[in-house]
């Protein structure tokens, strides 16, 4: 159950920073657990966090692991968990449900922290796709990525980026064909303004953390 709870501010869940705050849209990613080999999930000597990132994008898009949401019936419980309490503890701009993995851009409401947002998100579907499947354990990766947004360019373009995954990862030929993204027209509140701070906090703009 999400409660409310204080905001953290910056802090290190376990080895990287994360900002969590009201006042910030953020883009948040997390995967089936099967979607990424450890090779390929596993940051490389040199590597930088941004190209690190990068890389993970693009090599979700090829489709890795079992893919479950490619069922329209799991891929609905996902987007059901997404939009349970929208308006309450969230607003949710944009989303895409992936093969196996799940973006979108959000601005948490006060007193409900992303990591707890999240983890609700995570095990309202895991607890649904488990027993429709017959199966145990985890069924998403325990990490998760999250951007908080630095002004409206920077909004548009991870909006766009969102609407736009599957077809720039050659699932659909329009945005607004693909059923299980915000330009269906289903459940995405209207903006009136994104709500980015004018000066948001001078740190690292993402991070990659595990949660739960």
């Amino acid at each position: 159950m999400i409660t409310n709870r204080k905001h953290l501010g910056w802090y290190r869940p376990r080895n990287l920073p994360h900002f969590d705050s009201p006042r910030l849209p953020q883009f948040v990613t997390f995967r089936l657990r099967d979607s990424l080999p450890v090779g390929v999930a596993s940051l490389r000597a040199g590597e930088t966090e941004p190209a690190y990132r990068r890389r993970l994008e693009t090599a979700l898009d090829v489709g890795a692991g079992a893919c479950w949401l490619s069922r329209p019936e799991l891929a609905q419980i996902v987007r059901d968990g997404l939009l349970h309490g929208c308006g309450h503890t969230h607003d949710m701009h944009a989303f895409v449900i992936m093969p196996n993995h799940v973006h979108a851009l959000t601005t948490f409401r006060e007193n409900y922290r992303l990591c707890d947002v999240v983890r609700g998100w995570k095990s309202y579907s895991a607890r649904r796709i488990n027993a429709m499947l017959g199966q145990n354990g985890a069924f998403w990766q325990r990490e998760y990525f999250d951007r908080f947004i630095r002004d409206e360019a920077h909004f548009e373009r991870a909006r766009s980026y969102i609407e736009h995954n599957p077809v720039s990862a050659g699932l659909t030929n329009t945005a607004e064909s693909w059923r299980f993204g915000s330009l269906s027209g289903v459940g995405v509140r209207p903006d009136e303004g994104v709500g980015v701070d004018a000066d948001p906090p001078r740190r690292a703009t993402s991070c990659f953390f595990g949660g739960p």
